[in-house]
């Protein structure tokens, strides 16, 4: 349903691991893409690998991703802001920090959750993003035309679009992203350390504690940036994880077989019920919710949907020919569709709803 208007041209601001595959991935559809980097072989790089077609900034691109380090976001939207007159978002881990710096409807908050040990333009594949979660977070100021155009192009890109206030995503990502990285980090310290004592230790490092791992194997230099921008978060979910470790180290101890099994259980049935993405017509119902052409709107009913765990399967924004209202047009998962649409009518929206199939 979703459709990218205007020339199919798009404009990097960092051609690493991230910027690469996005870059692959809309070449891979017909788009032509440029792009920039701080170290000008990488951009090079890029060019040979067919990353980009040319090194520089394409003032007529409809979007622009920023993929730099987070410190370095906020002055290199802004530069792409001035440089270009489409979309411009960003695929940064911390969002409140990022998004208060950039004041400027064009501009759309994101956060691609997809990545790889491989390092560099050269680790970049077109499908890294296929199936994965991408984090969009609007606000108030938000364009909805600018907004459409970024979850289109995301979408195109193989990735489930989920909207989230800036310091709720900051705070989620704490739990399912940050924390778990430093937790692989400290697991791989205590392994290494243990490996100098038993030859053995790191032989026996299979299974599970890979899997467990995996993520340390990942860019080191970008996390000191992430816990300074997101230090409270982080230290908030470090607090929860060490007590509740603290309380299975005494179920351990006081050889509470019950108490240890009932928690183990909890968490097999959740780990069992991670939500998985809706692919059938059948399981989809299409909303259509007339909106004003007011600031805040696409927040709203986007995160909206966000918060109560429904999933946009897409998104469409119909303009009006006349008069200051246009209608979204959201396909949800047809079981969650009439709690949505009561809480839509909740917050004064008149929504109509019907089965894709």
């Amino acid at each position: 349903m979703s459709t990218v208007a205007g020339p199919h041209r798009a404009t990097l601001v960092g051609t690493g691991l991230i910027g690469g595959s996005i870059g692959l991935a809309l070449r891979a559809q017909g788009w032509h893409v440029s792009g920039v980097d701080s170290d000008e072989e990488a951009a090079r790089r890029a060019v040979e690998l067919g990353v980009i077609d040319e090194v520089g900034v394409d003032p007529d691109s409809s979007i622009t991703f920023v993929a730099a380090p987070v410190m370095a976001i906020p002055e290199a939207v802004r530069v792409a802001l001035a440089q270009t007159s489409g979309a411009v978002t960003d695929v940064g881990s911390v969002k409140g920090s990022i998004v208060a710096e950039v004041d400027s409807p064009r501009f759309v908050g994101g956060h691609p959750m997809a990545g790889s040990e491989q390092l560099g333009v050269d680790g970049a594949t077109p499908d890294l993003f296929e199936g994965a979660v991408w984090v969009l977070t609007p606000v108030v100021g938000t364009d909805s035309d600018h907004f459409a155009t970024v979850d289109a192009v995301v979408r195109s890109l193989g990735a489930d679009v989920v909207a989230l206030p800036p310091d709720r995503h900051d705070a989620l990502v704490a739990v399912v992203s940050h924390v778990p990285h430093l937790t692989a980090a400290a697991l791989m310290g205590i392994a290494n350390e243990r490996a100098s004592e038993h030859a053995a230790l790191l032989r026996l490092a299979a299974g599970g504690f890979r899997d467990m791992t995996r993520i340390a194997a990942g860019s080191p230099t970008i996390w000191p940036d992430i816990c300074g921008q997101n230090r409270g978060a982080i230290l908030e979910v470090i607090d929860r994880l060490t007590a509740e470790l603290a309380r299975l180290r005494g179920l351990v101890d006081d050889g509470d077989d019950q108490a240890l099994l009932a928690t183990l259980e909890r968490a097999q049935l959740a780990r069992r019920n991670l939500p998985s993405r809706v692919v059938r017509p059948e399981e989809l119902a299409e909303f259509r919710i007339p909106v004003p052409d007011r600031d805040g709107a696409i927040a709203e009913v986007s995160t909206l949907a966000s918060e109560m765990g429904i999933n946009i399967a897409d998104f469409e924004i119909a303009h009006s020919s006349e008069g200051d209202r246009g209608v979204l047009i959201l396909l949800v998962d047809r079981a969650r569709a009439d709690a949505y649409r009561e809480s839509l009518v909740d917050m004064g929206y008149r929504p109509s709803v019907r089965p894709l199939s």
